[in-house]
């Protein structure tokens, strides 16, 4: 896992996934509460075509999808458990 910050100073840790995406776990800059960004950084939009599986979709440069969960800390405490019971155990 890669520690770096954003450039607004904001701490960002940079992993890849089981499939080798890029996803990231990002301290969230609202003011307001504590809330973190945990996901993969770049969608990739596929459709699935009959006898050749899933196939990338083009889409237009001003597209955008949310790749990502801002999550608060009463959620993070409700995922923990079952993130730690996964490690240990292997199954939620």
């Amino acid at each position: 896992m890669k520690k770096t910050t954003t450039c607004r100073g904001f701490r960002v840790y940079e992993f890849y996934d089981r499939n080798g995406e890029a996803c990231s776990l990002q301290a969230s800059s609202v003011a307001t509460e504590s809330l973190i960004w945990l996901g993969t950084d770049d969608a990739k939009p596929q459709v699935l075509v009959a006898g050749q599986g899933w196939q990338p979709i083009a889409m237009p440069e001003d597209y955008m999808a949310t790749t990502r969960m801002h999550l608060d800390r009463k959620t993070v405490a409700r995922l923990l458990p079952k993130l730690i019971r996964f490690a240990i155990l292997g199954r939620i």
